[in-house]
């Protein structure tokens, strides 16, 4: 069945998406990200929405946009709608949804925290509402050793036991190992991926989760895109987004997607804290981000224990705006999103209103603000204090090859695979 699109969702797909099916070349010369913004910004300016451009491209209106593209330039992409038909068509027969910043369906978390960088469209296979579920995002390199890969399972299924949801990139590695224990212990799973959502939606292994309601996989970019590393580090802030705290596993020092994307989180604080797994120091890049802020993984026993300490984080995360009587810096950045309104005539939603404005917090002398701690913990919160929140690398679910959950790599070839029975996912070795 066909996917109905409001108005604005159609819109801005013709204008920032490929629209690419099967192996036909995209020609098109798309918007990029920050002209798309620019471009909010202006409509919004103007008390228009993107719709206006596809439903009502008045030359008034075209004109007032040549400062962000040209006027033919905007007609050319506005006029693919036998493509936008034949992409709706195969995504729908592939059970993906397509979801936009104009739209209410629109992840709350990702709409509230990233503002206008929160991607226009976003894709996605399974219960959009699962993203409501609050979540760690735990995260790591793809090459790492059993101990870590068991390490990050029991993570996994301690966050599920808990009753949260689990946040990761599924890459080969800590991401899937963390994905796979989350689904072993019955919770729910988060992958928001860099690539081959489409091939990812159609593993097998994958749809008995998904119809479930336990996984839901998103991706910001074309269902249909390849690995592309760009693509890999700029999602990284989509799985911190999405989480109420972040957990690193491992990262190298000052090299890689791991390292990039925590960084740039603890910079930004566009979630709760980072947390980095306590080795007893002995990982340079896990020391390296605890000097920029993170903080050392508590290693909760229990599930309620693991619940008491994401409880903490969520709430730090909410204070944070109030955190400016702690002798810090607030510096309020513009932002312009999309707040979805009821219209009588269709389901299309407007463009978005002005949101809150988003705090860049740091400490009056120009360092980052580290929050106040007693023995690790918010006093009287039973809780532990944090800074801000967890990425990774781009792949797939799951490993190629046999075992009842085995699925695709991304990379060449097949990896061999632990086959221990039905219910177990396959590990990489």
């Amino acid at each position: 069945m066909t996917q109905a699109l409001s108005a604005n969702t159609q819109t801005i797909l013709l204008l920032t998406a490929p629209l690419a099916v099967g192996r036909a070349r995209v020609e098109a010369d798309l918007l990029e990200p920050a002209e798309y913004r620019s471009l909010a910004r202006l409509l919004h300016s103007r008390g228009s929405e993107p719709a206006d451009l596809l439903t009502n491209p008045s030359a008034d209106l075209l004109e007032a946009c040549e400062s962000v593209a040209a006027a033919e330039r905007l007609r050319l992409l506005l006029g693919r709608g036998f493509q936008l038909s034949q992409a709706v068509d195969r995504w729908s027969a592939r059970s993906i949804w397509v979801v936009s910043r104009a739209d209410t369906g629109y992840p709350p978390k990702l709409r509230g925290r990233l503002k206008e960088h929160a991607p226009p469209v976003l894709y996605g296979c399974g219960q959009l509402e699962a993203l409501d579920t609050p979540g760690l995002a735990i995260v790591g390199s793809r090459r790492v050793d059993e101990d870590l890969l068991r390490y990050t399972e029991d993570t996994g299924q301690l966050t599920a036991r808990a009753g949260w949801a689990v946040v990761s990139g599924g890459a080969r590695g800590v991401d899937q190992a963390a994905m796979r224990g989350g689904l072993e212990a019955g919770g729910t799973v988060v992958g928001i991926l860099a690539d081959r959502l489409e091939s990812a939606a159609l593993q097998r292994e994958h749809r008995v989760f998904l119809m479930e309601g336990r996984l839901v996989l998103v991706s910001p970019y074309d269902p249909a895109a390849g690995f592309n590393v760009g693509n890999a580090m700029a999602r990284n802030k989509l799985i911190y987004a999405q989480a109420e705290a972040a957990l690193v596993v491992n990262a190298d020092y000052q090299k890689g997607g791991t390292w990039a994307g925590a960084v740039e989180q603890l910079r930004t604080q566009r979630g709760g804290p980072v947390y980095v797994r306590d080795d007893g120091g002995s990982a340079k890049g896990l020391r390296g981000l605890q000097e920029k802020g993170a903080l050392p993984w508590p290693n909760p026993q229990s599930p309620e224990a693991l619940a008491e300490v994401l409880q903490a984080a969520a709430l730090l995360y909410e204070a944070q705006p109030s955190q400016a009587q702690l002798d810090l810096t607030v510096v309020m950045e513009p932002e312009v999103e999309y707040e979805a309104r009821t219209d009588q005539a269709q389901s299309s939603q407007v463009a978005d209103l002005d949101g809150p404005p988003a705090l860049a917090v740091g400490r009056s002398e120009g360092r980052r603000a580290r929050c106040p701690r007693t023995s690790g913990q918010w006093p009287g919160r039973g809780g532990h204090c944090g800074g801000a929140g967890g990425a990774q690398g781009a792949g797939s679910l799951v490993a190629a090859g046999g075992g009842r959950r085995g699925g695709t790599d991304t990379g060449a070839g097949h990896n061999p695979v632990r086959r221990s029975g039905a219910g177990q996912w396959p590990r990489y070795q």
